[in-house]
């Protein structure tokens, strides 16, 4: 168990994820992309982790550490690696004016 104190969430190390999120229970497996999932599941997988996200007490913290640290995998603080990937580029952007 780490704390970030960079964004207020103790995580779990193994998995980048809230110690204390809805994530951490059973719903788990819809937060990751499994191997050769087609497109039209993996956009499915990936609403129902956001959902488990919408009603999370800790998605906020759980986002800015997904972006902070730049992680590549997964739904996390309700939004999937191409989503943090696109707001990153904008504010990277947006800072570069």
């Amino acid at each position: 168990m780490t704390h970030d104190s960079r964004t207020d969430v103790l995580l779990d190390p193994r998995h980048d994820a809230p110690l204390d999120g809805p994530c951490r229970s059973g719903e788990r497996e819809v937060f990751e992309r499994g191997a050769n999932e087609r497109a039209e599941a993996a956009r499915e997988r990936e609403e129902a982790a956001k959902a488990v996200c919408h009603r999370c007490p800790v998605r906020l913290p759980c986002r800015r550490h997904a972006l902070a640290d730049r992680i590549l995998h997964g739904v996390r603080g309700g939004l999937t690696p191409d989503e943090r990937h696109r707001l990153l580029a904008n504010t990277q952007a947006v800072s570069a004016k």
